[in-house]
């Protein structure tokens, strides 16, 4: 672990400040507590003797988001944004994140007390199994939603060209940009998971030869299906980023603490030095891409607003006060507003419009939504409760490895690194996908109940043999 603390609190930090004029500051000190807590506890999750999904994408994106990026920001003195907040605005973000990260450690470690105390509700919800015949009907259903929503998407070629055409074509399709975009993730999300759960599907010992027939046929089709859909030219980097890693870690070979440890070590390469170029696609106009210093991304680069919403959030809110009725907009997301007057308005949009921005498409981390709420009581025990379930999360997800596929090892693997999206807000934006994330799941498992064979006639994945077509959950 100390070579990793080294690496994580010292030189990366110190490779990011190098090449600016340090500007010190109160919140500069605070942030390098935020820092340092965030590099400890990222240290601690590469170097235990089980892997956490969850907490690894908790505090990779804690790690580089809210840690080396405001460090480089305070140092210099210098915002991707127009608006600028004051030194104790500055002060009260940086103390803010710091709350929201000892909130959650307080909510592991109590997790981690009473581990023993098993949560009937999570234990019994990520217990299911891949169910064969809803996941075919959901197969089905998915090949023939590819072939009416693609062509409304522009088709073939707009998913190859840049997120812009598609989103354009969708709006033009449904005169709604809104239904557009919604019309997008109701192809893209239910694509991901069909292939997920074919790739692991239980097989038993006296699989049957028309179920493995099919599963060989969807397969192909659904990769591909995905390379058009779910590609990071078409989606945002976040998203194919959680595709891509889900269907990477949710593999036997990941459980293994060291592939666990070397693979998220590659990830964290790729978050610092790859991202930040990845959006190249976003729209048809491209610009040439200009490689630049970590410090220099990091104060000049949108995609690292976040700990600047978090000051501006802060300002909204001493003029503004606090609503605690705007945490129903994300909860209640699916009501309409011509039935909903007075629904709540995204939170990221609302911070725009307080600062004057002509655009609007920027983030809203959960802990400028938290705060809003409620100030920081409402930051304390939102990230209490996310470390709690986050801890609990994982744990079901060490206990089920080395038995047959359930939603423990496919699902968890998903909100980890949909965490980076879910952490960096706004909860408007995304809690349609996190949706549709979590519930198609359900539709294509059964209770883990339903079938009582099935811990007794698995066998490992690469085996001949594949699971029955007919009954749920591999049942004959």
């Amino acid at each position: 672990m100390s070579s990793w603390a080294v690496v994580l609190i010292a030189l990366l930090p110190g490779l990011v400040l190098q090449s600016l004029d340090v500007r010190l500051s109160a919140a500069l000190a605070v942030q390098c507590v935020v820092l340092a807590h965030a590099g400890g506890a990222l240290a601690r999750v590469l170097t235990a003797t089980t892997a956490r999904l969850v907490a690894f994408g908790f505090w990779l994106f804690v790690y580089v988001w809210l840690g080396l990026a405001p460090l480089a920001m305070l140092a210099a003195d210098q915002y991707p944004l127009q608006y600028r907040a004051g030194e104790s605005t500055a002060f009260t973000a940086t103390v803010l994140i710091e709350a929201g990260l000892v909130a959650y450690s307080a909510g592991t470690a109590l997790a981690a007390r009473h581990a023993k105390n098993r949560s009937v509700v999570l234990e019994a919800a990520l217990s299911r199994r891949i169910a064969p015949m809803p996941l075919l009907l959901v197969c089905g259903l998915v090949c023939v939603l590819s072939v009416v929503l693609i062509p409304q998407l522009g088709g073939l070629g707009a998913f190859f060209s840049s997120r812009q055409a598609v989103k354009q074509a969708g709006a033009v399709a449904d005169a709604d940009d809104s239904s557009g975009v919604l019309m997008a993730w109701s192809l893209a999300v239910p694509a991901f998971w069909a292939l997920l759960a074919l790739v692991h599907l239980p097989r038993l010992r006296d699989g049957d030869r028309l179920l493995r027939g099919v599963r060989w046929m969807l397969l192909p089709l659904l990769l591909a299906l995905n390379v058009v859909v779910n590609n990071p030219i078409s989606k945002p980097r976040f998203w194919a980023g959680t595709v891509l890693l889900t269907l990477l870690f949710s593999s036997s070979r990941m459980w293994r603490p060291r592939a666990f440890r070397v693979t998220a070590a590659a990830v964290m390469a790729a978050v610092l030095l790859v991202f930040p170029y990845g959006d190249y696609f976003r729209y048809d106009k491209r610009e040439s891409i200009t490689v630049v210093s970590l410090a220099e991304q990091f104060t000049t680069n949108m995609d690292y607003d976040a700990f600047h919403q978090m000051q501006t959030g802060i300002d909204y809110a001493k003029d503004n006060g606090f609503s605690p009725s705007t945490a129903l907009g994300p909860v209640l997301f699916m009501v309409p507003r011509s039935a909903w007057p007075d629904k709540p308005q995204d939170s990221g949009v609302k911070i725009a419009q307080y600062a004057g921005y002509d655009f609007q498409n920027i983030s809203a981390p959960l802990w400028i939504e938290s705060y809003l709420w409620a100030g920081f009581p409402a930051v304390m025990v939102v990230f209490c409760l996310l470390g709690a379930v986050g801890r609990r999360m994982d744990d079901i997800r060490n206990r089920a490895l080395g038995g047959p596929a359930t939603l423990a090892t496919l699902l968890i693997p998903a909100f980890a690194f949909y965490q980076l999206i879910f952490l960096r807000g706004s909860l408007m934006g995304i809690v349609g996908p996190l949706f549709l994330l979590l519930t198609v799941p359900f539709l294509i498992t059964s209770r883990a109940a339903r079938t009582p064979r099935l811990s007794s006639a698995v066998v490992p994945a690469g085996t001949t043999a594949h699971a029955t077509i007919s009954g749920r959950g591999g049942q004959p």
